[in-house]
């Protein structure tokens, strides 16, 4: 059984790297660092588009607009850690 909680540890952990490896592609992407014309730019940023958005896009159904300031990462985090924590905290012994 600990081997399962450690492989869905791992898989959110992979998940919240990937989400931060994602806000920051996505800076970079608004601050014209990186340029998207790059065929190699352009498939990591889709791959992460579409692993990432489909979460984000459920919190911001759910989450007020704070002016340009976009909260669903932080709350699409934090709710990830959280279940990480509970999963520790519950999983059977």
């Amino acid at each position: 059984m600990s081997s399962l909680l450690g492989l869905f540890l791992q898989i959110i952990s992979l998940f919240q790297f990937i989400l931060i490896i994602y806000i920051i592609g996505t800076w970079l992407v608004n601050f014209n660092i990186i340029n998207t014309s790059n065929r190699f730019i352009y498939t990591i940023m889709d791959a992460m588009y579409r692993l990432c958005e489909p979460s984000l896009n459920f919190v911001r159904k759910y989450v007020p607009v704070f002016g340009s300031i976009d909260m669903s990462p932080i709350i699409v985090y934090l709710g990830l850690w959280f279940l990480k924590s509970l999963l520790i905290e519950y999983w059977p012994r």
